[in-house]
């Protein structure tokens, strides 16, 4: 069959293609992200063997057995996926280099293998003896486990095909390559390629694949966004290299919700769960120090205590510094905007640097009330009230929010010796009168965070619930 060669250029971020040269996709808007790649044009039309020959099914035939969930053995792993794994279910894991991401991997299929389901883990980074030192490391030594070092997906389907595994890893995309197609393994094209064939047969034989990804600069998974729109989750590893805490995040998941965390400690035998971090998180805490406060955040279903630190101090330039970590520095803005307009804080000369404490970052609007807390404490060198917690969302107005699951939040402050907790006012009701009187916590409703910064950083014992 004859075939014709065509030149393209494709978009590395979003794999928009055109047939001429752009400085800016016109697609993602991103710059400087076209690169040229060869395809080949025939008129013979591809199917891929065993897709497309199925006969339509009626959905309520299909039984619960068809779909059903395979725990990993690493329990934290398990919560972020929804519960397990799901038969035919494609995973893109990415995150920083020398994160753990591997050895994570590695550990959930040697969990996979003892309880007797073969796997296999393709690298195509390590010889098959680097794999075996590390997986000895690790105690990751099982019969059932195979590994290969190999990057040909022809070569690497054929493997799966043989061998019939329950799960398996490629690690990592980016260096598999299909010989039919051109470019280097890496490239736009071989990774999309690459990506539907994993996908075809993880779904024709109903096997979970694993796919490592490397990631930008930016953060993200470095390839096409189409290889992000095929599989069924992406999952993140993320945490500081210098800390030994990590947590798993969901950005995408067909199979659950993608609001729970996992969190994981790296020790010398790989990535331990951590079974309650918020006590992990809170051990080296000092609550004398001004500018400090425990935040009652959630993460999915999860409670999760954290300490979130502020620094305020007089700038020596001629515009402040705004830098946090861990906190989403546009919300920093506004509510710094939120306390000067009104609290009455001149902020306007003033440095402010925030820090969520363990390495965790704080997506969810409850820790809002948190930082307003925090920078009032810093700014007027006040420490907050001991073993206080607060939980509440802060508007554009000054007032307090109220927030979901309250009773989980409050549950866990006192299941590690908080004394009291500082909520929206609007939450109250959801607790019921009884439930507060006989609570062991002192539970404080406010309305706004005037109200809030007082409360909070008063000295005198109040035994009187709110």
């Amino acid at each position: 069959m004859k075939s014709q060669k065509k030149t393209v250029f494709v978009c590395r971020n979003c794999g928009h293609e055109s047939s001429k040269w752009f400085g800016r996709c016109p697609v993602c808007g991103e710059w400087n992200s076209a690169v040229e790649e060869e395809r080949r044009k025939t008129k013979e039309k591809w199917v891929e063997r065993g897709i497309g020959l199925r006969e339509p099914r009626r959905l309520t035939d299909i039984g619960d057995a068809e779909v059903e969930r395979v725990p990993t053995g690493v329990g934290e792993f398990d919560r972020v996926l929804g519960g397990g794994l799901v038969t035919g279910e494609l995973v893109l894991v990415g995150g920083d280099p020398g994160i753990g991401k591997s050895t994570l991997l590695l550990q959930v299929l040697s969990r996979l293998a003892e309880a007797g389901k073969p796997c296999f883990y393709v690298s195509g980074e390590e010889s098959e003896a680097q794999t075996r030192m590390r997986a000895k490391r690790l105690g990751a030594l099982s019969k059932d486990l195979f590994v290969s070092c190999e990057t040909d997906v022809t070569v690497i389907l054929n493997q799966l095909s043989d061998l019939k595994v329950a799960a398996a890893v490629i690690d990592s995309i980016q260096t598999v390559y299909d010989p039919e197609l051109e470019g280097t393994p890496g490239s736009v094209g071989q990774i999309r390629e690459c990506g539907l064939k994993f996908l075809n047969f993880a779904k024709s034989n109903s096997t979970a694949l694993f796919l490592v990804g490397h990631v930008t600069k930016e953060g993200a998974v470095a390839g096409p966004r189409v290889l992000e729109h095929m599989v069924d989750a992406v999952l993140y590893l993320e945490g500081e290299r210098y800390q030994n805490y990590r947590v798993l995040r969901a950005a995408k998941n067909r199979f659950g919700s993608t609001n729970e965390i996992g969190v994981f400690e790296m020790v010398e035998a790989g990535l331990a769960e951590v079974a309650n971090p918020s006590k992990v998180f809170l051990s080296d805490r000092d609550s004398a120090v001004p500018g400090s406060v425990v935040v009652s955040s959630m993460e999915g279903t999860r409670p999760l205590l954290v300490e979130l630190q502020a620094l305020v101090s007089r700038t020596g330039y001629s515009f402040p510094q705004r830098a946090s970590t861990g906190y989403d520095s546009r919300r920093l803005y506004v509510m710094l905007a939120v306390l000067e307009r009104r609290v009455g804080f001149r902020l306007g000369d003033m440095d402010v640097f925030v820090n969520v404490a363990g390495g965790i970052r704080l997506d969810e609007p409850g820790s809002d009330l948190g930082l307003v807390v925090a920078v009032a404490s810093s700014y007027k060198d006040a420490a907050v009230k001991p073993h206080t917690a607060v939980a509440g969302e802060v508007g554009l107005g000054g007032e307090v929010r109220r927030v979901s699951q309250i009773s989980h939040r409050i549950q866990e402050a006192k299941k590690l010796g908080f004394k009291r907790i500082i909520i929206p006012a609007g939450n109250l009701s959801d607790l019921g009168g009884a439930a507060r009187a006989g609570s062991s916590i002192d539970i404080v409703g406010v309305d706004d965070v005037r109200g809030a910064v007082a409360r909070a950083l008063e000295r005198t014992k109040s035994g009187k619930k709110t």
